[in-house]
Parts: structure tokens; C-alpha cells; sequence
């Protein structure tokens, strides 16, 4: 129970927070303005304004309909005979006050309905260009990321849009420019009295609204650690639970989950009664403003200068203020957080990738030879910002039709020329060619179009065998996926699953063994049809008879292509035509198998270490980089 896995679905909102972090209320419009304009919507110039239109004229109707009924009230009042108290007059002016109290009801509703499908595109094109933009960032930036991170950053800044749309520019700001318009209207129509205090009523309840939120943040991240933390410790249980069955840890665990909760109850209860004391404050402004208003009203109708329903028009007014106010604290504390999501959201759009195309990028050129690509590597230095060593003045060719293969110990390079070759990283000096045309002036696109990868670690998609398969060709026929999973060995395997090629093999593909992974990953590259094939370590998971049978497969699938071979067993690669040996980042050794074993220096070193009892590379517990599977050819079957 030492790791601890935070819950996936719960975000502590206020932790994040710090001064330095808080986007000002004029950034974030102009940024949601910004988005908007770009959504893309259909109709959003009449969209936006009728919204505006709606929600503006719902907020003068609600101040507006108090007005009519105090009327009514005063023309019902001024009526001496019975006969005529329900007066024509007095039911026009409460017929006229219950249509335009609707009409301020049904406004904002009527917004959401226009202005609803423009908030979605705003959202939709936000998360769809940071998406896209992450995708496009280096892989030294993804592997610094955490994943979940990154995700959360996006999801959170989209669904920020929506919010700070709804709630900032179509609840608060109009609010305001309402308590403005409610102000003219009770001086005018009454005494100046009477809007001053509608004016501090409504901003002591803002100032104590955000002096309560602030107060109040510091119990809400306390809240939401303990729950991370209980969360975490649950989750971290459950995704070992064969350790914690083999060890019999059960009560431990279930001890530690509930001390967990027993610290989320206290902050929990800490929390909802800071809650209660915003509520208990924002209800006794509120009462004291309607008081005030009222025995001002009633001071005015003693003196005569006020009806009773004038009274009540001034009451009502100042409680159709309060209304949106009601959702301030909590309105206050997330478009601060929100302000904040969208400005990490940003941040990342800003960010601008190491690997890019230049301006001037042309497509890779049409395949020039049917053996293969040419690949080269002209005094390549590279070095991770995390590495003491790197590359270092690597150059090397690979003519169209050969097999190239990159030994040494772990450490020596092999993996950061494998990502060279795919531009996935660029280099700090030298340059990397293909057919002639240096890599960083190729659109990255057609380049990967012409290369193919098999990793070490095949990761899969959440899917169908069939959609992991032609991921490298979407157009792909489902005879030409059956073709390449023939290839790949995998045709015996498939058809002895109950749903064949739509069997799902589940979150990156733990439901297959990693033999299984490796070889769907083989009939992808292998669908892709590259001119340079790329193997990482590709059959390091497959017993001896399946990689006896996937090294055949290669060997036919060599045709046509030039292959990169990354390899440990150096049995695997004993056939190849150039075999380059590194070491701290430098290329020591060059050659075919024999004339390295003839040279007697660091390959024929590692192949001794590896032949050491009898061809069983496990025999010798100092071999460096070892696999578990025994080497696919005895040494003298390799040297013939």
C-alpha cells in the first residue's frame, strides 16, 4: 500500500489554486470571446445577439413587473364601491404584470434554446484544438506529462467554456447591469432612498459572499485531499488485489480505507458548516435589506407620497435581485476555477511543439527504389535534457533492401535512433536522411506513411482486433487485415475466438498475453506496407517456435523494404547485413556477424556472454539486456 493511485474521477477544484494562477475577469472574456467567434456555429452572428437580446430584456422585465402589480394594487386600493374593486383597469395592469413576469421567466430559457447550440460548438472546437494540439507535441513532453494530467486539463478547459458562458456572461454580468437599471428605476419612480439601499444591500451580500467563499476555500481543499486520499487508497487496493489477497492484507487495507474516511467525514463536516454560515450571513443581509426597504415604503405611504402597492412594487424589486444572487458563493468560487481550467487549457494550446513542419515542407517523394528506402544518418548527435550521454557524431548508411541492426547495452542509444528515424525527435546536429531528403524538411505525415514501427511494448487501442490491426491503413479491406494477420502468425489464434477479428482486447490491450500484443502489433506495421520497417525489440515476447515462425515471416516481409532492427539476442540479428554496435551513444563497432566475431571486440564480447552454457542466454546471470526466451539460433547455425 505504499503507491497510491489518485481517484480518476475526482479533482480537488480549489488545490490548484494560487494568486499567481488566477486569469483576470477581462483575459477570460476576451479569450471566451475568442472562442466563440471561432466555433464555428451556424447562425452565430443572430444567435449571439438575440441572445443578448433575451437575456438583457429578461432582466428589465423582472425589474419592470413589480412596477405594473403596484399599480394594480394602488388603482384596486383607490376604489370606494365594491362593484367596481375588479375594475377594468385593474385587471389590465395584473394581466399585464403576469405576461411580462413570464416573459422575464421564459427569457432565460428561451436563450439556452439560441444560444445553446453556439455554447456547444465553443466547447466542441476548444477540446477538439487543445486535443489535437497535445498530439502534436514532442514525445520528451508526453513522457514528462502524466497522461491523466493532460486529459483532465483538456476536459476541465472545455467544460469551462460552457460554464463561464452561462454563468459569467449570461447570469452575473447582466445581474450587475440589472441592479444598475433597478437603481435608476426606484429613484425615479420612488426615492433615492430607496435605490441606495437596493445598492448596498447588494453589495454588502457580495462582499461578505466573497470574503465567506475565500474563507471557506481552505475547507474545501482540505475536503477534497481526504477524499483523493480515500479514493486514492480504495483504488490503489483494488488494482492490487492479488498482492494485498497474497499477503493477506484485507484488514489492512479495509483499516486504512476507513481512517481515510473517518478524516474525509471531519473535513466533510468542517465544510458543510462553513456552508451553513454563508447561508445564515446571505440570509440575514438579505432580511435586513428587505426590512430597510419596506419601512421606507411604509414611512412613504404613512406621509402619503406611496400607495400600498407601491410598497409592495419596491419589496419585489429587491427580491428579484436576490434571486440570482442566491448561487453568488458558489457561482464566485467556480468561475474563479473555471478562469483557472481554461487558462491551464490555453496555456497548453500556446504551447508550441519541438517537432513541427516548416513552412516550406514538402511530401516525402514517391518510393525510388523497390528494395526499399535509403536511410541515413550523417553526424547525428542527440541528448536527453534527463541523460548525462547521448548520441554523438553518429553516422551511418543503410542502402535500399538491407537490414540494418542496433546492438549494445541498455543505455547505448538505440531507442533515440530508432525515434530519429521517425522524427520523432529531432536532432541537435547532423541530419537524418530518407531517400535523399533530410527529414525535417518532409511533412511528418508522408513520412509516416513511409515508415512503420513494432515496439517493444505494443500498446492497443480499447477495440476490436480488427480496428488495432488497420489502424496503420483505415481504408484497409477485411481481407487484406486477414492477409497481415496471417503474416503476423495470428490467423489460428483469431479464428479460435468466439468473435474472431471483433474480439475487443481491451484498455491497451492487457486482455491479450504480450506475445499476442507483439504480433498484432507486427500485422499492423505489416498492413502499412513501409518502405522502412522499424523493429524494437518486436518479438521479445514470443516463445522460441512463435518467433522461429515470426523471424521467417520477416525475413519474407524483408522484400521490398529496408528494416531497422533494434535487438538484445543477438541471435535474432546474427542474418542481418550491417550490424552497428554502440556504446555511450557512439557507434564502436561496425559489420556483419562474422567479421565482428573475427574482430573480437564489444559484439563478440556480448556474444560469448549470451553463448555462455550451452546457448542458454539465461545460463549467465551477468548478460546484459537479456530477454527470458532462448536465443533463435545456436551459435553455429548463426555463424553459417
Amino acid at each position: 500500500m505504499s503507491v497510491r493511485a489518485s481517484s480518476p474521477s475526482r479533482r480537488p477544484r480549489e488545490a490548484s489554486e494560487a494568486p499567481a494562477a488566477k486569469a483576470g475577469l477581462g483575459r477570460a472574456m476576451r479569450d471566451l470571446a475568442r472562442l466563440v467567434a471561432r466555433s464555428g456555429a451556424r447562425g452565430l452572428g443572430w444567435r449571439l445577439t438575440l441572445a443578448l437580446v433575451l437575456t438583457f430584456g429578461g432582466k428589465f422585465t423582472g425589474v419592470l413587473a413589480p412596477l405594473l402589480l403596484g399599480r394594480a394594487v394602488n388603482e384596486l386600493g383607490g376604489k370606494h364601491h365594491a362593484a367596481v374593486q375588479l375594475s377594468v383597469s385593474f385587471a389590465a395592469l395584473a394581466a399585464g404584470w403576469a405576461l411580462i413576469r413570464f416573459i422575464a421567466a421564459a427569457a432565460p430559457q428561451a436563450r439556452d434554446i439560441v444560444f445553446g447550440p453556439v455554447a456547444q460548438a465553443a466547447q466542441r472546437r476548444a477540446a477538439a484544438e487543445t486535443f489535437a494540439h497535445a498530439l502534436s507535441l514532442s514525445i520528451d513532453y508526453h513522457q514528462t506529462k502524466r497522461t491523466g494530467s493532460l486529459a483532465r486539463t483538456i476536459d476541465r478547459g472545455a467544460r469551462s467554456v460552457d460554464f463561464l458562458l452561462r454563468v459569467l456572461v449570461f447570469n452575473l454580468v447582466p445581474t450587475a447591469v440589472e441592479l444598475v437599471f433597478a437603481a435608476g428605476v426606484l429613484a425615479r419612480a420612488y426615492d433615492w432612498r430607496f435605490a441606495a439601499t437596493a445598492v448596498v444591500t447588494v453589495g454588502v451580500y457580495g462582499a461578505l459572499t466573497f470574503a465567506i467563499s475565500d474563507w471557506r476555500i481552505g475547507h474545501r481543499r482540505v475536503l477534497n485531499e481526504a477524499d483523493s486520499e480515500a479514493s486514492g487508497r480504495a483504488v490503489d487496493a483494488l488494482l492490487n488485489y492479488e498482492t494485498v489477497k497474497a499477503f493477506g492484507g484485507e484488514r489492512r487495507a479495509a483499516a486504512e480505507y476507513d481512517r481515510a474516511l473517518a478524516v474525509y467525514g471531519r473535513a466533510s463536516e468542517l465544510a458543510n458548516n462553513s456552508l451553513a454560515v454563508l447561508n445564515i450571513v446571505q440570509g440575514l443581509v438579505m432580511s435586513l435589506g428587505l426590512g430597510v426597504m419596506a419601512i421606507l415604503a411604509g414611512a412613504e405611504a404613512a406621509a402619503g407620497r406611496m400607495g400600498p402597492g407601491d410598497v409592495t412594487a419596491s419589496v419585489l424589486i429587491l427580491v428579484s435581485l436576490y434571486q440570482p444572487l442566491n448561487i453568488l458563493g458558489f457561482a464566485y468560487r467556480e468561475v474563479r476555477q473555471s478562469m483557472i481550467d481554461m487558462e491551464a487549457m490555453l496555456e497548453l494550446s500556446a504551447k508550441a511543439p519541438d517537432i513541427a513542419d516548416a513552412p516550406d515542407a514538402i511530401d516525402l517523394p514517391a518510393r525510388q527504389d523497390a528494395r526499399g528506402a535509403e536511410l541515413v544518418f550523417d553526424a547525428v548527435s542527440f541528448r536527453h535534457s534527463a541523460r548525462v550521454a547521448g548520441l554523438s557524431k553518429v553516422s551511418f548508411r543503410a542502402a535500399p533492401g538491407q537490414t540494418v541492426a542496433l546492438v549494445g547495452p541498455s543505455g547505448a542509444g538505440k531507442t533515440t535512433m530508432v525515434r530519429l528515424a521517425l522524427r520523432l525527435l529531432d536532432p541537435q546536429s547532423g541530419e537524418v536522411r530518407l531517400d535523399g531528403q533530410a527529414l525535417t524538411r518532409v511533412r511528418q505525415a508522408s513520412l509516416r506513411q513511409a515508415v512503420a514501427l513494432v515496439p517493444q511494448d505494443v500498446a492497443l487501442f480499447n477495440d476490436t482486433l480488427a480496428a488495432n490491426i488497420a489502424f496503420a491503413r483505415p481504408g484497409a479491406t477485411e481481407a487484406e487485415v486477414w492477409v497481415a494477420a496471417e503474416a503476423a502468425e495470428l490467423g489460428s489464434f483469431i479464428q479460435a475466438l468466439p468473435d474472431g477479428l471483433a474480439t475487443k482486447v481491451g484498455e491497451r490491450g492487457l486482455k491479450l498475453s504480450g506475445g499476442e500484443r507483439q504480433r498484432v502489433g507486427l500485422a499492423r506495421a505489416l498492413l502499412a506496407d513501409p518502405r522502412l520497417l522499424i523493429l524494437d525489440e518486436a518479438t521479445s515476447a514470443l516463445d522460441s517456435r512463435t518467433e522461429a515462425a515470426i523471424q521467417a515471416t520477416l525475413r519474407r516481409a524483408k522484400a521490398g523494404r529496408t528494416t531497422l532492427v533494434v535487438a538484445h539476442r543477438l541471435s535474432t540479428v546474427a542474418d542481418a547485413d550491417l550490424i552497428l554496435v554502440l556504446k555511450d551513444g557512439r557507434i564502436v563497432e561496425q559489420g556483419d556477424h562474422a567479421s565482428l566475431l573475427a574482430l573480437d571486440g564489444e559484439y563478440a564480447a556480448l556474444w560469448r556472454k549470451q553463448t555462455r552454457g550451452g546457448g542458454d542466454p539465461e545460463a549467465d546471470p551477468d548478460a546484459e539486456g537479456l530477454d527470458d526466451a532462448a536465443p533463435l539460433l545456436a551459435p553455429s547455425a548463426a555463424v553459417a
